[in-house]
């Protein structure tokens, strides 16, 4: 049986390159996931740096320090949502998998749905992650506000930049 993919999309560093809250929450919902449904092929991503440090790269550290072995960490480093979905497409394909075989998506609450219906519109047959906090997150509310307003516009715009992707692919 090969590992179940779980992508782990990224969430933005500290300026320090210290994982920020929501990055914690993501790893940690994703590893309560994976103990649940091992084996699994942790796919931390997120190519914006901070202090040096990619969003993916603090990630895989945060799995290797959960105890969880190099073999089971496949970093994606290079991209923000729409190409990490892209990118994601490339690197699970090369690894072996088919789009009829299952993965799960990690984000947080109002990230998830862009990320699966990317993930779908690219092809695969998604299953969200429950999100848990380990971590107290309390945005205030114009920084919720502005989150929300940047997903309503960034939903459907990644949503037809996956579709041109698969029409150009072909």
């Amino acid at each position: 049986m090969s590992a179940l993919p779980v992508i782990i999309f990224g969430a933005a560093l500290n300026p320090d390159g210290s994982p920020s809250v929501a990055l914690l929450n993501r790893v940690h919902s994703a590893l309560m996931f994976g103990a649940a449904h091992e084996p699994v092929m942790y796919i931390p991503t997120g190519g914006v740096p901070q202090n040096g440090q990619t969003e993916a790269d603090v990630m895989a550290a945060c799995l290797l320090k959960a105890g969880i072995a190099p073999k089971y960490i496949l970093p994606e480093p290079t991209a923000g949502t729409f190409d990490s979905a892209v990118a994601c497409t490339h690197l699970l394909r090369r690894a072996g998998y088919l789009t009829a075989q299952p993965i799960a998506v990690v984000s947080s609450p109002l990230h998830l749905p862009r990320c699966v219906l990317l993930m779908r519109l690219a092809g695969w047959k998604v299953q969200s992650v429950p999100f848990l906090r380990a971590q107290p997150h309390v945005p205030n509310m114009r920084k919720k506000l502005l989150r929300i307003a940047h997903e309503c516009l960034a939903l459907p715009w990644d949503a037809l930049l996956v579709l041109g992707w698969r029409i150009v692919r072909r």
